[in-house]
């Protein structure tokens, strides 16, 4: 990639990442007290990670059976309440499992 493609790239970045963070500062002067925007702005954050992460998870092994069993196994855990490391171990171990099936018992 030449500099200057590089530097437009990182222009339009920096501004559209900006612009993201400015608006809700010139839009609201005040502070708010609409339930409803305060909850949808708590909520941008959670919203984004899970639009990042998900993607990545389904697509981060080989098989998009281990990780649908490993995202599974996730959601159970975490519904359960358990530990952070409980869910990150169970995950591992559900994606380990349903790949070695598939290794070695030939599928």
């Amino acid at each position: 990639m030449n500099p200057v493609t590089f530097f437009i790239y990182l222009a339009v970045m920096a501004g559209t990442t900006y612009l993201v963070r400015m608006i809700p500062f010139v839009l609201f002067r005040r502070k708010l007290k609409n339930r409803r925007l305060i909850a949808f702005f708590e909520f941008i954050p959670y919203t984004v990670l899970a639009a990042m992460t998900l993607p990545a998870m389904l697509f981060s092994t080989g098989n998009i059976y281990s990780a649908i069993a490993g995202f599974i196994a996730a959601m159970i855990f975490s519904i359960l309440e358990k530990s952070l490391l409980t869910v990150a171990i169970a995950t591992c171990l559900a994606t380990l499992a349903v790949e070695l099936v598939f290794k070695f018992g030939g599928f």
